[in-house]
């Protein structure tokens, strides 16, 4: 799936351009069924890109009701050009922040066996200052850092999965320490300038959505998200032929971690045999996250169903913005249709 090394440039790549579905091999009334069913669950933008041709991209506008007021006041940052709305995509930022994580190793700037305070200083945490020193940076990015939401202890280091917002957004200061640059610095030069995701920046979150331990938002579109997406398809490269993330570490995204199989380096992973869910307890789920999707899908997911699917043996980027969605199985219901449509 992935080669090369970090720096220097190489062959452009080809952007993806429009293409019809039905002379990409995929079923077309099968597909408009996929589009009728993803419009009504609340979505605000989707987009399907198959080797390179874009088979869906459509924005929709928000309704007018109460409940679309307050998503709207908490999440969304305007217009993009394109006619997408600007939404802060909750969780994905996670997964990007792993991407830049990632690059940091590949410049010698970060080693994520180091402990979180050998870069923020010691009492970042609440917990006893030997207890402190055992998380490394490397527990941050696979969620068994062994703290609570209020950073207290709960278990040792690396001995359980648990999804700590809080403690994920230690990153950002790690990678600010890391680097001497600022959040917003580094994710341009590194992320957004060469992927050109000219739609994308952090932005301090609005009172309306309250206090998760995460107060800075990723606001970014459907068509952004996808070049992402993109660069993990074209193996850590940018359209320009530049390694944007090398092959080892764009591997790393990507490795099961030993305390929940279906989670990488804030990534989703399909196909493992369990997965550990969201929440507390971890509660444990026998088969894949998505039974009905291909066993090599990586994910990048957030609240309210933002959804980044990468199928790397099938060249396909799935993206969905907007509201929480109706259908509580709508992942499987999603890719049931994907994949009737599918060639």
């Amino acid at each position: 799936m992935v080669g090369g090394c970090a720096g220097g440039s190489g062959t452009r790549l080809a952007d993806p351009t429009p293409a019809d579905p039905a002379s990409a091999g995929w079923k077309a009334e099968a597909l408009q069924q996929v589009v009728d069913y993803v419009r009504g669950q609340k979505t605000t933008g989707f987009l399907i890109i198959h080797q390179r041709r874009i088979l869906v991209e459509t924005n929709w506008p928000l309704p007018r009701d109460p409940a679309t007021a307050n998503f709207q006041a908490a999440f969304v940052h305007g217009q993009a050009p394109s006619g997408a709305l600007l939404e802060d995509v909750a969780s994905q930022q996670k997964s990007f922040v792993a991407i830049l994580a990632g690059i940091a190793v590949d410049r010698h700037l970060l080693d994520i066996d180091n402990a979180v305070s050998t870069y923020v200083g010691i009492g970042w945490s609440r917990t006893a200052p030997e207890t402190e020193a055992k998380v490394r940076v490397r527990h941050l990015l696979e969620m068994n850092s062994g703290l609570k939401e209020d950073l207290t202890s709960e278990a040792e280091p690396g001995a359980r999965f648990f999804y700590n917002t809080p403690a994920y957004a230690m990153l950002k200061r790690v990678l600010e320490a890391a680097s001497k640059r600022t959040l917003d610095d580094l994710t341009r030069d590194w992320l957004t300038a060469p992927l050109g995701m000219g739609d994308t920046s952090w932005r301090l979150r609005p009172a309306a959505l309250g206090d998760v331990g995460n107060p800075i938002g990723l606001v970014t579109t459907p068509r952004d998200i996808a070049k992402v997406g993109q660069m993990i398809l074209d193996a850590g490269r940018a359209i320009d032929g530049r390694q944007v993330i090398s092959s080892a570490q764009l591997r790393a995204l990507f490795r099961r971690t030993s305390t929940n199989p279906a989670y990488g380096h804030l990534w989703w992973l399909n196909g493992s045999g369990h997965v550990l869910a969201i929440g507390s307890g971890a509660p444990r789920r026998e088969g894949a996250l998505v039974p009905d999707a291909p066993a090599d899908m990586v994910m990048a997911l957030g609240a309210l169903d933002r959804k980044l699917f990468v199928v790397p043996a099938r060249d396909l980027i799935v993206v969905r913005t907007g509201q929480a969605t109706p259908d509580k199985e709508f992942n499987r219901s999603l890719w049931t249709r994907v994949m009737r449509a599918a060639p």
